[in-house]
């Protein structure tokens, strides 16, 4: 018996990496899986059918059940051909996996609107897709796991990726306001923010890796890991992320809902929700002077600035009062 026998699941990008690994671990687990994929390149163009229908072979032949679906989560139809699908072909509908991304970096100051909407359209608006149509029969038949895909570009920052790191920003809003929406009627949603060598963590040039390690920023990549996650070597295949994917979706993590969780290696962690951490008080109206003393002093004590100004860069103030956050 596995953890997930009788269940149905719609894995979105699930014909490579991390997608990939979460839908043959669903079928090991005894879940019937339909394995969505467009087959498009890390940016998001073309189409290849082939990754979806390697994946639903290799689960056909260790004698799981799985069917392909080709369609684009960033069209509402094609989110809602997904649920339909799992329908028809197999009855119901328990669990979705909303890990389809695609990446476009690129500095704001560069940013095209194109790169940014179809950035958006993926991450962000392709989850809603999904979950939507999917929250209505998880409602009426009270049950469902939803499980979305957040990163470290977003939760942390990343240089290079306003479009991204918003969409995956926004999808840890979107997961804590769906598990209230939905926990009352026993559905959970949870998010995963993962560390792990996928298509997309290659294609991060080595110049953006060295800016993003000279501004002190951790992650080189997309979904690189929190850090000091690992202390292992050789355990960043995407196959590790699975299985937290699979326990969320089981039976035994009922009560579990609105979490996010950082998977990396054999690494899991739990995220902090941005709630207030100091806070200063006055009976009354601030004046500047006083904020900046109660803002240095108290609110930001042992913070540094992310991305500090070069040296050569003339800052009014810096010269006459380079206060030490510390």
């Amino acid at each position: 018996m596995g953890a997930l026998d009788g269940k149905v699941a719609v894995v979105t990008g699930a014909g490579r990496g991390i997608g990939r690994g979460i839908a043959k671990l669903f079928a090991e687990e005894g879940a019937k899986v339909i394995v969505n994929d467009p087959g498009v390149n890390v940016d998001g163009s073309g189409s290849d059918a082939g990754p979806a229908q390697q994946v639903v072979d290799e689960i056909k032949k260790a004698g799981g059940e799985a069917a392909a679906n080709l369609e684009s989560v960033a069209d509402y139809a094609g989110g809602e051909s997904m649920i339909t699908q799992a329908v028809d072909e197999f009855g119901r509908i328990d669990i979705v996996v909303n890990v389809a991304g695609i990446l476009r970096d690129r500095m704001i100051f560069n940013m095209s609107p194109e790169e940014w909407r179809d950035v958006i359209d993926v991450h962000l608006k392709g989850q809603y897709n999904t979950i939507k149509p999917a929250s209505v029969l998880m409602r009426q038949q009270r049950y469902g796991r939803i499980i979305n895909f957040s990163s470290t570009s977003g939760l942390l920052g990343n240089t290079g990726q306003f479009n991204y790191g918003a969409a995956k920003a926004a999808v840890a809003g979107l997961t804590r306001v769906v598990a209230r929406d939905l926990g009352r009627y026993g559905v959970t949603c949870n998010a995963i923010a993962p560390g792990a060598q996928t298509r997309m963590t290659q294609t991060v040039p080595d110049s953006a890796r060295d800016l993003r390690a000279r501004a002190g920023v951790s992650g080189a990549a997309s979904n690189a890991p929190p850090p000091k996650v690992s202390r292992f070597v050789g355990f960043s295949e995407p196959e590790y992320v699975a299985p937290m994917v699979g326990y969320l979706a089981s039976d035994d993590a009922w009560n579990i809902n609105g979490q996010i969780f950082h998977v990396s290696a054999g690494n899991v962690s739990i995220g902090h929700h941005p709630i207030a951490r100091r806070t200063v008080f006055k009976p009354g109206l601030w004046e500047f002077e006083e904020l900046d003393d109660a803002v240095h002093s108290v609110l930001l004590r042992g913070e540094t600035n992310v991305a500090p100004p070069r040296d050569d860069i003339e800052i009014p103030g810096r010269d006459i009062d380079a206060k030490a956050l510390a």
